[in-house]
């Protein structure tokens, strides 16, 4: 009795590892990049995560309890046109900045956290190809403006 409660021990903890290896296998495949902007006097680099499928950009950012600095999102939509998020389950504040198909910065809006509907939408006011996600404040800290260049570091 003594061998079998062993032997089954020991395949429920390689169980447990290969479920803990295979999370962890998902978050550092996270597509990293650093990114850029050019606020006509400085680049100002982000640490941006990049969301390009339908399901990290539902997710987005929430349930964060922190975002580090010089830390962001990157959404890349397939087609620019007009975009509207929301901040449902996010649990900071954000500066969202929409970019257009020609990497100007196209408009800027802080959003506050919603923990309960009705949240707030929060839409470009032009047509966006790319949408960053940064910590609240983080544009007028760095003097980021409409008409400023967003540059990928291929």
């Amino acid at each position: 009795m003594t061998k079998k409660f062993a032997k089954n021990s020991v395949k429920i903890l390689l169980v447990f590892m290969l479920i803990f290896l295979v999370n962890c296998t998902k978050i550092s495949d996270k597509t990293q990049k650093e990114i850029f902007i050019d606020n006509g006097g400085e680049l100002i680099g982000i640490n941006a995560e990049i969301a390009d499928d339908k399901e990290e950009m539902m997710k987005g950012l929430m349930f964060r309890e922190k975002l580090e600095e010089n830390s962001g999102m990157l959404f890349i939509f397939e087609n620019e046109g007009p975009q509207t998020f929301w901040m449902k389950n996010t649990l900071i504040p954000l500066d969202i900045i929409f970019i257009g198909n020609n990497f100007e910065i196209v408009d800027i809006k802080g959003a506050e956290p919603c923990s309960k509907d009705p949240c707030k939408y929060y839409a470009s006011s032009g047509p966006a190809k790319y949408v960053l996600e940064v910590n609240a404040g983080f544009a007028a800290g760095n003097k980021i403006n409409v008409d400023d260049k967003l540059i990928l570091n291929q």
